[in-house]
């Protein structure tokens, strides 16, 4: 089953061709690196997807949505089905982790309090942060808030997890945890689509590579291919 599929897709920007002739898909429970130089259109992609961005041409299917076809009223529904890991955090630095995580559940129509309490603790347990739950972020560590980030975007049990960049602000040892914990959620069902220029972290894991290049997006065959700019 696909969860990302695109084709001949194309991206603009006030007129400003960023992407195109865009083909890819993505499968369930499947890991994907994406790679590229500055500016070289992956926030704009991975944007695309979760339709912060508009498909300008072409053909594209996210968990169920067609993207070329998809209206504000759902959009929300698309993003429920897609989890979002920033790089910069985005958390909430008057609210400690329980309530961060707490106002995404009730953003999406959650109401049982019994319900939400114990989603919070499974997402807690996922990224091994249980007993950081009533701390703020300022009391955690960087690689801890993006663990409580990723507890977020695990919450309504996502599709699909898109992550810009998660380990650029981190440690290598805050980045393989962080990395651990992805492949854990790809285990229990969710796909993995990972904006990075973390070349160590491709190096230790097997998974498939795009490239955004020459205003395009391709495939790499061979690892070693990433190093070559």
């Amino acid at each position: 089953m696909q969860v990302v599929q695109l084709q001949n897709g194309k991206i603009s920007i006030e007129e400003k061709i960023i992407l195109n002739n865009v083909n890819f898909s993505i499968h369930e429970k499947e890991f994907v690196f994406l790679i590229g130089k500055v500016g070289s259109g992956k926030s704009s992609l991975l944007k695309t997807l979760y339709a912060e961005l508009s498909l300008n041409e072409g053909i594209g299917e996210v968990c169920g949505f067609e993207l070329n076809k998809i209206t504000e009223k759902d959009i929300p529904y698309l993003r429920r089905k897609i989890g979002i890991v920033f790089q910069d955090f985005q958390l909430l630095n008057d609210r400690n982790v329980y309530e961060n995580l707490r106002l995404v559940l009730r953003a999406t129509e959650w109401k049982n309090k019994i319900s939400i309490n114990r989603r919070i603790m499974e997402v807690l347990e996922e990224v091994e942060l249980t007993e950081k739950i009533n701390h703020k972020p300022h009391q955690l560590s960087g690689g801890e808030q993006q663990r409580v980030v990723i507890a977020r975007a695990l919450l309504n049990k996502p599709a699909l997890i898109i992550a810009d960049e998660p380990t650029g602000n981190l440690d290598p040892e805050s980045s393989a945890m962080v990395m651990k914990i992805f492949w854990r959620t790809v285990k229990n069902g969710s796909s993995v689509f990972m904006a990075t220029h973390n070349y160590n972290l491709i190096e230790k894991n097997n998974s498939r590579i795009l490239k955004c290049e020459n205003s395009t997006v391709i495939e790499l065959t061979e690892k070693q291919d990433f190093l070559i700019s």
